[in-house]
């Protein structure tokens, strides 16, 4: 039919499709631009830092991640705004399910990225030491994002609040107290072990005070936190 656009033939027509589908969501995608940007300053980094080839191959890995999941987050975007112009609970849900791939897309690269440059800051990645994953730091890290994804679990099935904001229980509170218990199991000293606590104190306080948490949503996040990093370090230390 006239006027319809034509379709691509053979390998060179569907890789400049492919190009001019990158290039649109660079130009209209501030987070596939943001993205570009990141992934053009690790990449200095890596040269900067000599990393080794497994070092980069697990840095290009998170990069590569990190893009292909923006890129489909940005196709179902379209999609959903073509056969659903007007709002519907579904084409919301859909998009927010997108973006949370990103955002575990992105949670992704982070450990990928970590694994990648540990050695050059810290020395138990540098001795290649076994206990590198149960060192207190590491073991700091694992603790902070199983609190998280058990704030998700049981924020999902209670069904109260969103993932920032209100309901059972405080996710910031949650991460404060495993950080503050963290703190306990390193060599810092009592002082800044008491200033992570005090710290973790005003974090729950401010978020009563802002109302967006009851009494008992704190507390109930504290104690998961508390008790989530106690054990992850207490067992695998």
């Amino acid at each position: 039919m006239k006027g319809e656009p034509t379709r691509p033939s053979g390998f060179i027509g569907s890789l400049n499709c492919a190009i001019e589908g990158i290039l649109w969501a660079a130009k209209t995608q501030r987070h596939m631009l943001f993205h570009l940007v990141a992934a053009i300053v690790a990449l200095i980094g890596a040269l900067a830092l000599d990393l080794s080839q497994h070092e980069f191959a697990l840095l290009a890995l998170a990069i590569i991640l990190v893009l292909f999941a923006e890129l489909v987050n940005t196709a179902i975007e379209a999609v959903v705004d073509l056969v659903s112009p007007d709002f519907h609970p579904l084409a919301e849900r859909a998009k927010d399910v997108a973006a949370g791939a990103v955002l575990l897309a992105s949670c992704g690269a982070l450990i990928l990225g970590y694994l990648a440059v540990s050695r050059h800051f810290f020395t138990a990645a540098a001795d290649g030491s076994q206990n590198f994953m149960r060192s207190t730091g590491d073991l700091a890290v694992i603790s902070v994002v199983v609190v998280v994804l058990l704030v998700i679990l049981i924020k999902s099935r209670i069904g109260r609040g969103t993932p920032l904001h209100g309901g059972m229980p405080s996710g910031h509170a949650g991460v404060a107290f495993s950080i503050a218990t963290s703190f306990a199991f390193a060599n810092v000293g009592l002082l800044v072990i008491m200033l992570a606590w005090l710290l973790a104190a005003l974090v729950a306080q401010s978020r009563v005070l802002l109302g967006v948490h009851n009494f008992a949503e704190i507390v109930a996040g504290s104690l998961l936190g508390i008790l989530t990093t106690l054990f992850m370090h207490l067992v695998f230390h």
